[in-house]
């Protein structure tokens, strides 16, 4: 007699239960192994500094300074290509441009331009922003998944195939690739959101982006139905994306683009590599774990100025008792800076504005709140080598939400921002370095005798 299918359901899940709990008792590694080893968990040291695994001159993340011959904390800053990320964006907002191109130019090729570079380079990605012919059609609205990051990657791996030259690891032709998936992104992430929303019934509107309208002015454009957009919403999403560009060669993503590249591997290889990484809580994906941790905040208060109130919430969340239980604040502390995140430094003038022109200022209060409280309640209740800060995710949820962005593509806008630092970071591992990454881990398994099938 045929079981049904509730049995077989029911017995394949109890098995593979089964199966996990061997893969868990015979993966299980003792914590003090790493230290007895000097294993750099997370390739960082027991105070948090990095382990040095390269060389870059594309960003620096500082965080620290020398007094005394000796290292101390300090406010946080960040250079592309030397310049302080805060000079930068002061630079294109004294003169009324976009930032996104114009920084966009400096990490891929090291100089700031002049304005006839900066046009002609604006030019250059507007019209690589076309897809190729009836690719939205095959590609993108086909088979349409509900996460936009793992959308997005299959869409770049697509891409490969419309390429004569995919595997061509030369400068010259890296670049060319790299110019087209930059100006490429948004339309991707875009038309990829409106084809899983038409799956779900909604309407269908898919526009062409604008030649003459920078990056972040397109993607508002391209996502709203009604095409519309405010000057402050531009020019908050364009700093959005100048602020996540990119962050030294150690972030995950970043180290993984590193990685694929040493393999020799092609350039759409290793963009969607760098996506996967980007897409994980811990990452990029840490501003949506950001909103969703107010939104539960936000149900659970009855009175959003109370204080005492806000700190009970907080300490439940490090108690593992509120929200996901995993015993985190999202959004604060960062593994470099200790005392201040330049990022959130800079956004966070801008989110008070955009809250008085949303008119969500009790909202942004309670933000406010926690990023002066949580410090305090993190250093109460835990044990820690460095200081606890907001970093840039805190506030750039609620920026996204302020905009009307929808979470499902919070962390594929900080990805539009950061594949010009991929790809300037794959342009110099090109350059300098002609050899595979492959760091060592040492083998803790006896060896054993193997058994033949008959006499196990």
């Amino acid at each position: 007699m045929q079981k049904d299918v509730d049995s077989i359901f029911f017995e394949n899940t109890l098995r593979i239960q089964e199966l996990a709990r061997k893969c868990e008792e015979n993966n299980a590694i003792e914590r003090e192994l790493y230290t007895q080893y000097e294993v750099r968990r997370g390739l960082r040291d027991l105070n948090g500094k990095g382990v040095l695994a390269g060389l870059t001159n594309i960003s620096d993340v500082c965080a620290k300074k020398v007094v005394n011959g000796e290292e101390v904390p300090c406010e946080g800053n960040l250079y592309y290509r030397g310049y302080n990320i805060k000079d930068i964006v002061k630079g294109f907002l004294e003169a009324h441009h976009p930032g996104f191109e114009e920084t966009a130019y400096l990490l891929l090729f090291g100089e700031l331009p002049t304005q006839s570079e900066l046009k002609e380079f604006q030019a250059m990605l507007a019209e690589r922003r076309m897809l190729p012919p009836n690719f939205v059609r095959d590609i993108i609205m086909k088979a349409p998944s509900r996460d936009m990051m793992n959308n997005i990657s299959r869409c770049i791996l697509q891409l490969y195939s419309y390429d004569a030259k995919a595997d061509d690891t030369t400068i010259p032709n890296v670049l060319r690739q790299c110019l087209n998936l930059i100006s490429q992104f948004p339309m991707l992430m875009i038309y990829g959101y409106h084809a899983y929303n038409y799956r779900r019934g909604r309407d269908l509107y898919i526009y062409a982006p604008d030649p003459s309208l920078s990056t972040a002015e397109n993607i508002l454009m391209m996502l709203r139905e009604d095409r519309q957009y405010t000057e402050l919403e531009a020019k908050i999403l364009d700093m959005a994306l100048v602020l996540h560009m990119d962050h030294g060669g150690g972030n995950n993503s970043t180290f993984t683009t590193h990685v694929v590249t040493s393999s020799g591997t092609d350039t759409y290889s290793t963009i969607a590599a760098a996506m996967a990484s980007l897409k994980g809580p811990k990452h990029g994906g840490a501003n949506v774990k950001v909103t969703q941790m107010f939104d539960d905040m936000k149900n659970t208060l009855t009175d959003w100025e109370d204080e005492d109130q806000i700190r009970r919430y907080l300490e439940a969340l490090l108690d593992k008792k509120a929200f996901d239980q995993k015993g985190l604040i999202y959004g604060m502390g960062h593994a470099i800076y200790s005392i201040s995140d330049p990022r959130a430094d800079i956004f966070k003038g801008f989110v008070q504005q955009l809250a008085k022109e949303k008119h969500r200022e009790q909202e942004y209060a309670l933000y406010e709140k926690v990023e002066r409280l949580a410090p305090v309640i993190i250093g109460e209740k835990r044990k820690m080598y460095k200081g606890v800060n907001a970093n840039v995710d805190f506030y750039s949820g609620l920026v996204y939400s302020m905009l009307n962005l929808p979470p499902a593509l919070y962390t594929p806008i900080f990805a539009a921002a950061r594949i010009v630092g991929w790809s300037a970071h794959r342009l110099e591992e090109l350059k300098n370095v002609d050899k595979i990454i492959r760091p060592a881990y040492k083998p803790l398994a006896p060896h054993r005798e193997y058994i033949k099938l008959d006499d196990r």
